[in-house]
């Protein structure tokens, strides 16, 4: 058995269904299942069972023998909420729970961290364990992922194979429920297919035009591939980035969007939400030599690669992954 928490969710889904390609059905799938849009992203996978995310504790105590593998995806991943108790129950003691059993099961664990520790990059975006205390995330949501990659690199005993994976910004399929937090590409898609025309964020800073914030922004084809890699690798344990490696900017993104639904560009700006405005990161870019050097090899897709393959076969036919 494989299991995948935050399965109804963007990452996990797709998870699920890369699995499923490669053979593993046997898979028990771990959320809340309470919101009817995210449970559309089930529809049609390949899986084993469901459990309430109240409740895998006890299960994964009273089945642990059958446990091969946890990847662990399930957290409260919106950066506009500022309850830190929401984020400290969910995202922090949550994934202790499951660490600790882990570590007292002997079993391997992937889990989710993301670039949101890194702030506004005052120290880089190399995913050197030596910083991971320096960092200053700008939100509760990084903070919470920060505070366990600080607290699982304190541990002095741990699974004997496991990793957290600093995700950039993600985009692809199955994304359709997220609301506010889905990514530019699906707020475009729906905009310029309403009005004809896309909105993106002032800038708000001398130093970068309008539509010039930069970002690392990794398909989620190339996360799958990742995750999918670590499952058979099981060695060189520690924190990872997993991003495309290389900024790019709104104005790219949204260019890309137009060009694949063949429709001349059409830009306006808006002025960044004011909730936001002082927390926004006008630059990521992750450094994936780490990754590389234990022999993670495939080619990850382009901007372009990635934003034709999510419009033209998922977004235009609302499709799932």
């Amino acid at each position: 058995m494989i299991i995948v928490t935050g399965a109804a969710g963007f990452i996990g889904s797709c998870l699920i269904s890369k699995l499923a390609k490669e053979g593993f059905t046997d898979l028990i799938l771990v959320d809340d299942f309470s919101n009817p849009e995210k449970l559309k992203n089930l529809d049609r996978k390949k899986y084993s069972q469901k459990i309430h995310r109240d409740d895998f504790i006890h299960w994964l105590r009273e089945n642990q023998r059958l446990v091969q593998f946890v990847f662990h995806l399930g957290a409260r991943t919106d950066t506009t909420e500022f309850n830190k108790e929401i984020f400290d129950s969910l995202n922090l003691n949550y994934s202790k729970n499951i660490w600790n059993l882990c570590v007292e099961f002997g079993l391997p664990l992937v889990y989710a961290s993301s670039a949101a520790t890194y702030g506004m990059g005052e120290y880089g975006y190399n995913d050197d364990e030596d910083i991971i205390e320096k960092l200053k995330p700008l939100n509760p949501y990084g903070d919470s992922k920060n505070e366990f990659d600080k607290w699982a690199l304190a541990q002095t005993t741990k699974p004997y194979f496991w990793v957290g994976l600093k995700f950039f910004n993600v985009y692809g399929p199955n994304e359709y429920h997220k609301g506010r937090m889905a990514s530019v590409i699906l707020h475009s898609f729906n905009q310029i297919k309403k009005d004809g025309y896309a909105n993106l964020f002032r800038s708000h800073r001398h130093d970068y035009k309008d539509g010039e914030q930069l970002r690392d922004f990794v398909y989620v084809k190339d996360v799958l591939d990742v995750c999918y890699f670590l499952l058979h690798h099981r060695k060189d344990s520690g924190i990872y980035n997993l991003g495309s490696g290389k900024a790019r900017s709104f104005l790219d993104l949204v260019r890309n969007v137009f060009l694949t639904l063949n429709e001349k560009p059409a830009i306006k700006f808006i002025d960044t939400p004011a909730d936001i405005r002082n927390k926004y990161q006008y630059f990521t870019e992750s450094n994936m030599s780490k990754l590389k050097s234990i022999g993670f090899s495939q080619p990850f897709h382009t901007l372009e690669e990635g934003v034709k393959d999510y419009v033209k076969n998922y977004l235009a036919e609302n499709n799932y992954y």
